[in-house]
């Protein structure tokens, strides 16, 4: 099973655990003595059932069951043991006295409490987190007795019955309690994942850490001027839709350049009112030129502008989006592809780039909504470059012919091999280059499950139908053992500094407002600290999914290889991607060498979890940035 399902089994036991309790508490209120011992019964074999999913749980990892083990678990216990030392003599001759009413559904509140610090406290536990759970229930312990202990609610009077100045006190007490707890904050602060911390030499801005003014040898300059607007565009299809575009299309100019050229890109804003910039997704820029607002530069506001540049170092397949407001901003239009080919390149007989995009619950492949067919000449290359721009993983099938994975992320796989009847599972923001030779009969990339949408090869001069495969029994690519084992350039065992970090949903501070957060390690962007490495530093980083939702992880400037999942390690390829999906209940590992220094966004790539928090920096010893804390200006350069 995996710890996905494993986490919502343990949610339904739960879940269970609370109705049992208080179900309990109820049928002997009414003194049903028959069916509260039953229900009794079945409300201890429950909490025992869920020791049972917590020790499986944590054997998965410690970070999926921490708040279990140190609150939720011995706060159960201890109330429930009460609960049944102090009914179970009792149910054979007991008229419902409220005494033994308030122990019964205290266990329950006791449950309840747990699920609750589990889905609105998440990870990691804190003393604010215990005490206020602790007080809760002993508030509902008190009120309850109150209630029930007064004359006229069928309870005992007398020395068994709570005044009204004993409850005031007790209800003093907890308020004090919860008072205190609230005291325990955690303080910003850097993490250095076992690394020194800050030497304190003096700063490098970032507004200083630009590209290089000159192409490479052999290499030209190409310039290119991309103006952000409101437009109504009318797609292939036919349909209009209303966006926010660059250029007045969907989706943005495709940029295009050699090995060694040097890209020149002018970002002009006519009438985007939240601001606009670019972010080169995957591609490792200058820290200068990333395109993040209120870390690289401020966002160009109407009537403003920006000039990025940069070498074109990295071939491969890549896209560029704007970083400011990027949800909803992306999801209305403002994305195109880049994409850099080597200088001395192959010549492919079709070279498509295949960006997919959701507009209003369409799903658009570059600017078409139905099937787009080429012609290509059998046995001749095509190359299809697929990317997602969307905050969701697609799915690609190929049909037809044998392909070839041979680059992901545009970096290149190494011996990758020949793949039939397999699906293609792309993350948010991902990249996957297929490869194929052309037969004599038609080749169909699909996606998902939908015939309509996609890519048809015809071969020139062939025959046959057009592929339609039913790819619901096909198996995923699994990227950690495709390919070839090769040399990397560090070890990931032997690394400089270590993080962890924890996803999952929790009350947190964003952008210092209270929400329901998508957070890491318990907190929301800005609050969560900083990552702290030095130039030359190997990175390991590990990333948990407690959630019960998929969290497409992106680093900024680096390529991170893929090391394991789950505790399997990769045996094929190395894998180097920017964007990597971790699923419900994975914990993944993944390692870089820091060779690009600047401030550096760490987030979710599904865009409205990274909106809800879901985000972090990685900042390198000695650069600062002058861009926190201002607005966007008119122009800037």
């Amino acid at each position: 099973m995996t710890t996905g399902r494993l986490i919502l089994l343990d949610h339904a036991v739960t879940v269970l655990s609370v109705v049992s309790w208080i179900a309990t508490g109820v049928a002997t209120a009414l003194r049903r003595r028959r069916l509260g011992a039953n229900l009794l019964l079945g409300a201890v074999a429950v909490s025992m059932a869920r020791v049972g999913t917590v020790a499986v749980l944590w054997g998965r990892g410690w970070w999926f069951v921490q708040e279990k083990v140190l609150l939720n678990l011995p706060l159960l216990g201890v109330t429930g043991l009460a609960a049944v030392l102090v009914t179970g003599p009792r149910l054979r001759s007991a008229t419902g006295r409220a005494g033994t009413v308030v122990a019964l559904l205290t266990a329950g509140y006791a449950a309840l409490a747990g699920l609750v610090v589990t889905f609105v406290a998440g990870y990691p536990l804190t003393w604010s987190t215990a005490l206020i759970a602790g007080s809760v229930v002993g508030a509902g312990a008190l009120l309850t007795w109150r209630v029930l202990g007064t004359p006229g609610h069928g309870g005992p009077v007398g020395p068994a019955a709570l005044s009204r100045r004993r409850f005031l006190q007790a209800a003093a007490v907890g308020t004090g309690i919860t008072g205190v707890a609230l005291l325990f904050r955690r303080p910003e602060a850097t993490v250095t994942g076992g690394g020194p911390g800050r030497t304190g030499v003096a700063a490098v801005s970032v507004a200083d850490l630009r590209g290089p003014g000159a192409p490479a040898p052999g290499g030209i300059v190409r310039r290119h001027t991309i103006t952000a607007q409101a437009a109504t565009v009318r797609l292939a299809s036919g349909r209009v839709v209303d966006a926010l575009t660059f250029d007045a299309r969907l989706p943005g100019p495709a940029i295009t350049a050699s090995e060694g050229d040097l890209i020149e890109v002018t970002l002009r804003n006519t009438d985007v009112e939240e601001g606009v910039t670019l972010h080169w997704h995957g591609y490792d820029v200058p820290c200068g030129e990333d395109g993040v607002p209120g870390a690289t530069q401020h966002a160009v506001a109407p009537g403003g502008e920006f000039r990025y540049r940069f070498r074109a170092s990295q071939v491969g397949t890549y896209w560029y989006h704007t970083h400011q407001a990027s949800h909803p901003a992306v999801r209305k239009g403002l994305y195109g592809t880049l994409v850099v080919t080597p200088r001395k390149a192959q010549p492919m007989e079709l070279d498509l780039t295949l960006p997919v995009h959701t507009f209003d619950h369409g799903v658009v492949i570059g600017d078409r909504e139905d099937r787009a067919v080429h012609t290509v000449r059998p046995g001749t290359p095509v190359r299809l470059r697929t990317v997602n721009t969307d905050s969701v993983p697609h799915r690609f099938a190929v049909a037809g012919a044998p392909f070839r994975v041979a680059a992901v992320d545009g970096r290149d796989l190494h011996a990758p091999g020949e793949l039939r009847d397999t699906l293609l599972r792309l993350p948010a923001g991902g990249r996957y280059d297929v490869v194929l030779t052309m037969p004599a009969t038609p080749v169909a990339l699909v996606l998902g499950d939908d015939h309509e949408k996609g890519v048809t090869l015809r071969p020139a001069g062939g025959s046959g139908d057009d592929p339609a495969p039913d790819t619901s029994g096909w198996p995923e690519l699994d990227l950690l053992h495709y390919g070839d084992p090769a040399a990397v350039p560090f070890d990931a065992a032997d690394a400089d500094r270590d993080f962890t970090i924890v996803l999952d949903r929790a009350l947190a501070l964003v952008d210092g407002r209270p929400s329901y957060a998508q957070t890491v390690d318990g907190l929301g962007h800005p609050s969560v600290p900083d990552q702290l490495v030095a130039e030359g530093d190997v990175v390991r980083f590990t990333v948990v999914n407690r959630s019960l939702e998929t969290h497409p992880w992106h680093l900024h400037g680096h390529a991170v290889l893929l090391v394991s999942r789950n505790g399997e390690r990769a045996t094929g390829s190395p894998v180097w991607v920017d964007t990597f999906d971790v699923r419900p209940g994975e914990v993944w590992q993944v390692a870089f060498q820091a060779r690009n220094p600047g401030i550096w966004m760490n987030h979710c790539h599904n865009l409205p979890h990274q909106q809800q928090g879901m985000m972090l920096r990685l900042v390198y010893d000695g650069v600062s940035t002058p861009f926190e804390h201002r607005h966007a200006g008119p122009s800037a350069r």
